[in-house]
């Protein structure tokens, strides 16, 4: 383990004079890197698949749902895969890592564009409030946004369920309307301590997913 020493220079200005104080502050940095990460041949073929990628139907785009606790990194992970397809850092969602609450409240969709202007990968990211026992997103409308039926822009009641009569229902939902992939999205440095009941809804959306999956002609597929 290597030392540095870094200078701070403070400069406290008076009416006359101007007085310079010194302090040493002591760094560890490892001699070598903590992790060594092999990409191989196998990042630039995923990074082609997902840039060439075609859905079968044409017109037709995958859906992609994040659920998880507060504060898990949902919105984190949208701006990763945007970051990683375009080469740079990107921010299509906006993130808060400061506040016990959900940052996201309401149901927003995230396209990302390509390389040419106007043109966007066949598949959105959905983003949603966070998992709470107290102010989170119901496991109602977690099932209401898989079968499509949450407009762009409704806002999640931790109280009441999204109703037929609200106008952000969707009563006749398309292909593209509906969610074809689920992940969920947990904070590895917690998952020992989390809530029971954050657990617990965890798997019914999951449950509820499988079942529709089985039930209709929709992909619901698991990452956790």
């Amino acid at each position: 383990v290597k030392k540095n020493l870094i200078i701070i220079h403070k400069k406290l200005h008076t009416s006359c004079n101007v007085f310079v104080s010194c302090a040493c502050v002591s760094l560890s940095v490892f001699d070598r890197p903590w992790r060594t990460i092999e990409w191989g041949t196998g990042k630039t073929a995923n990074l082609l698949y997902l840039k060439t990628y075609k859905p079968q139907a044409e017109g037709r785009q995958l859906r992609i749902l994040l659920h998880g606790p507060v504060g898990a990194g949902k919105s984190s992970f949208i701006n990763s895969v945007s970051s990683a397809l375009k080469g740079r850092i990107c921010t299509l969602a906006l993130v808060d890592n400061t506040s016990h609450d959900s940052f996201t409240t309401t149901y927003l969709t995230y396209n990302i564009q390509k390389d040419k202007p106007g043109t966007f990968y066949p598949f959105v990211f959905n983003d949603i409030r966070g998992l709470d026992p107290q102010k989170g997103v119901l496991v109602d409308d977690i099932e209401l946004a898989l079968m499509g039926h949450v407009k762009e822009g409704y806002m999640f009641n931790p109280g009441c369920k999204l109703s037929e009569g609200n106008e952000f229902y969707n009563k006749s939902p398309t292909d593209n309307d509906k969610v074809h992939v689920l992940v969920c999205v947990v904070p590895a440095h917690t998952l020992s301590s989390m809530n029971d009941k954050t657990v617990w809804e965890i798997r019914d959306v999951r449950m509820k997913a499988s079942r529709l999956g089985e039930s209709r002609d929709q992909i619901v597929a698991f990452f956790l």
